[in-house]
């Protein structure tokens, strides 16, 4: 078992530099596959682009590379799965109907070798933020999904930039928080978890990189938050051997 996880990309096109170190990131799974230690699952935890809404042709030909490759890797054996973030919404018809993608829009623990490992993407980790809550719960309602997979992809593409717009304004009071009380706020959200049945728990959202040690009714949980990739884009490697975040460089390999 060798598991990846990245999340908040908040990749816009396919020609900035996040979508070029993905692409790299990509082609060098592409040739662990085929290695004596092959990758066995990546994860992708939410936000991964700006705006990704249905299974809409606007946005598949926009990153088509990257989702050339990801279904490449899939069918190559890659196990992927993919959770819905507050800026990728309703993939289930497009990422896993057509893609063979495990989507899933909320957490879900996983047996990965030795780990009992919880995932989410980690948008309900500040429950003070009423704002960022009602839009969450918003942009589920039932006419969006037809919406999104119907309109015109020139509206899509401006309802989609002002949904993703006032998403970013409903979230940047938590992500204006020190570092210290974003991760108060990780550790907080982790004890409030009924259902303990891990031993690491992988989020995103909150775009602060961190690791640590939480304990609860006298057992340890690890927190791993997988930070955005905007000035330092780095991986979560996961395996029996190794627990710990690398560095990617521009062409996608890691350090």
């Amino acid at each position: 078992m060798k598991a990846f996880f990245i999340s908040d990309l908040h990749l816009k096109d396919s020609n900035e530099p996040s979508s070029k170190t993905l692409l790299g990131f990509l082609f060098h799974l592409e040739k662990t596959l085929i290695s004596e230690q092959p990758a066995t699952h990546l994860f992708l935890v939410g936000d991964i682009f700006d705006l990704w809404i249905a299974s809409h042709p606007y946005f598949v030909e926009k990153f088509r590379a990257i989702v050339d490759q990801l279904k490449k890797l899939k069918n190559l054996g890659l196990e992927i799965h993919y959770f819905e973030g507050n800026h990728d919404l309703y993939l289930k018809d497009f990422w896993q109907a057509q893609g063979g993608i495990q989507v899933h829009s909320k957490a879900k623990t996983f047996q990965l070798g030795s780990h009992q490992v919880r995932i989410e993407h980690g948008d309900l980790i500040n429950p003070d933020d009423k704002g960022y809550l009602f839009l969450y719960r918003f942009l589920r309602t039932e006419p969006l999904p037809w919406l999104a997979k119907n309109l015109p992809g020139s509206l899509v593409k401006v309802i989609g930039e002002h949904a993703s717009g006032a998403s970013r304004e409903y979230t940047s009071n938590a992500k204006r928080l020190h570092e210290e009380k974003i991760k108060e706020l990780i550790r907080a959200h982790v004890l409030r978890i009924k259902d303990q049945k891990f031993d690491l728990i992988v989020s995103g959202h909150v775009h602060v990189r961190d690791d640590q040690m939480i304990e609860v009714e006298g057992r340890k949980i690890r927190s791993i938050n997988l930070g955005a990739w905007f000035d330092h884009p780095k991986i979560f490697v996961l395996s029996d051997q190794e627990a710990k975040f690398y560095k990617l460089k521009g062409s996608g390999e890691f350090s």
